[in-house]
């Protein structure tokens, strides 16, 4: 295989046609079912899946075919077939992405926003190309510059589905009627995930689990004048803190419950230690930290344990809080949170929720009307050990695209498939990547697609995929 031509192709691929395919991606505001109730009256979903399946159609790779499944009362899944050409190897390997988004967030840049697209210095701005829209225009980019070169590669399915953002709950589903067509998968390749500098090649090797839900706390009926209630009617902010107070120590962040901690594998220890040796100073530092505001930690190496293998709290939103400019004297009948509890790779996400829920709901302080509703509970994913093929594989494509040796690590947020695909494909190999890397704020504001570094991830991901078809 030429690696120079293939790096050669799969870059032109993406200046000639992909990047203009996701700028129009990214105008579209295809929130996910969690954020757009009435996703499929507004259809915005159902075009992103229509486009993406007309530009699939359009590739000149042999074999392929391409439909959109859908399921009733379901989101639509893209599902594509490439046979095998050349390959000494008789597995299947599934090509994984999504195309719902997450919504838009405040904070934008004042000349960017969520669905206004700009290529700026390699970076294409907008919500959702890199996570993950682009997945499914790499894949088949991958696989069109192995044929054009004539390079082997096992049969390849495409799966690419539209509620990730929403915890992928329509994916088993998918999964079990697909299984037929889905064969005997012994590789997975999926690219919603993140690395941690647009240096080399990054594997991700675990995931964290997610329990989340909305915290309502309920005192009043109505809303009392506070010169009048207070120091008689309890505070439901007040009794909100005590019930969070519970889960986490408000001085250091550290979650409480031994419930929702796991054991750190020593791999993935020594795996935290060599990522913080190769990031340096950016680990910790990458984030757009406020005046003088510091990390929690300062070592790098349990900076990245942190982030990865231990659970978290985050309060992502509130309500019966009005804004700062409308709040008057009044002492409020109630105070909603929603918390979002990031848990270690192998704790339970459903049972997890269900112990936040008795948590959060025994014995409320003053007898107040006090609920937690989970909306969300992912269980997170540990890689399998990774063959001896795989290793060398992503270590020479690192080598030979970027430059440098590639590198494993884990990753904070969620992607529920990867424990369903786990368990559906007990014996596959995985290669987990992506292009969130250090500012591009995936889910927030401002967030981008490093182009130059998702052209050689995409030539990374063809030669992985001719090794896979390689002898063993």
């Amino acid at each position: 295989m030429n690696l120079s031509d293939l790096a050669t192709r799969t870059a032109a691929h993406w200046d000639d046609d992909i990047v203009a395919r996701l700028t129009d991606y990214i105008r579209i505001p295809a929130k996910s079912p969690h954020f757009d109730r009435d996703w499929a009256a507004h259809g915005h979903i159902d075009r992103v899946v229509r486009d993406a399946q007309a530009w699939v159609r359009a590739q000149p790779v042999r074999g392929l075919a391409v439909e959109t499944v859908r399921l009733p009362g379901r989101t639509p899944v893209l599902f594509f077939e490439v046979p095998a050409s050349g390959s000494a190897h008789p597995g299947t390997v599934l090509l994984y992405g999504h195309l719902d988004k997450q919504p838009e967030m405040t904070g934008w840049r004042e000349d960017l926003g969520a669905w206004q697209p700009k290529l700026e210095d390699g970076r294409l701005y907008g919500r959702g190309g890199a996570d993950d829209g682009y997945a499914v225009y790499a894949s088949l980019a991958a696989l069109a510059a192995l044929q054009a070169q004539g390079a082997a590669h096992a049969r390849c399915v495409g799966l690419v589905e539209t509620c990730e953002e929403s915890g992928s709950y329509d994916l088993p589903a998918y999964l079990d009627a697909l299984a037929p067509r889905l064969g005997d998968v012994d590789f997975v390749v999926g690219l919603d995930s993140g690395c941690g500098d647009y240096e080399r090649l990054w594997v991700t090797t675990s995931l964290r689990g997610l329990a989340a839900g909305t915290l309502a706390v309920q005192v009043l009926t109505e809303g009392v004048h506070s010169g009048y209630a207070s120091g008689v009617v309890p505070s439901s902010f007040r009794i909100a803190r005590a019930l969070l107070d519970r889960l986490e120590d408000a001085a250091t962040g550290r979650i409480l419950p031994q419930a929702f901690h796991a054991p750190i594998p020593e791999e993935r220890v020594r795996q935290a230690r060599a990522c913080a040796a190769i990031l340096g100073a950016t680990v910790g530092k990458q984030f757009p930290f406020a005046g003088a505001t510091q990390p929690m930690v300062h070592d790098r190496a349990e900076a990245e344990l942190g982030r990865t293998w231990r659970p978290a709290l985050s309060v992502t939103g509130a309500d019966g809080l009005p804004p700062i400019a409308s709040a008057g004297n009044v002492l409020r009948p109630g105070t909603a949170l929603k918390l979002s509890l990031r848990l270690p790779p192998p704790v339970d996400g459903v049972q997890a929720t269900q112990a936040l829920k008795a948590l959060l709901e025994a014995e409320p302080p003053h007898g107040a009307r006090v609920s937690f509703e989970p909306d969300q509970g992912a269980t997170g994913w540990n890689a399998p050990p990774t063959a001896p093929w795989l290793e060398d594989a992503v270590q020479s494509a690192s080598r030979a695209f970027y430059g440098q040796p590639a590198a494993a690590m884990g990753e904070g947020g969620t992607i529920p498939f990867m424990g369903m695909l786990g368990k559906s494909f007990p014996r596959a190999q995985f290669l987990i990547t992506g292009v969130l890397g250090p500012k591009s704020n995936a889910h927030g504001p401002n967030e981008f697609l490093d182009v130059p570094y998702a052209k050689k991830l995409t030539a990374c991901v063809a030669a992985v995929l001719a090794a896979h078809a390689g002898p063993r």
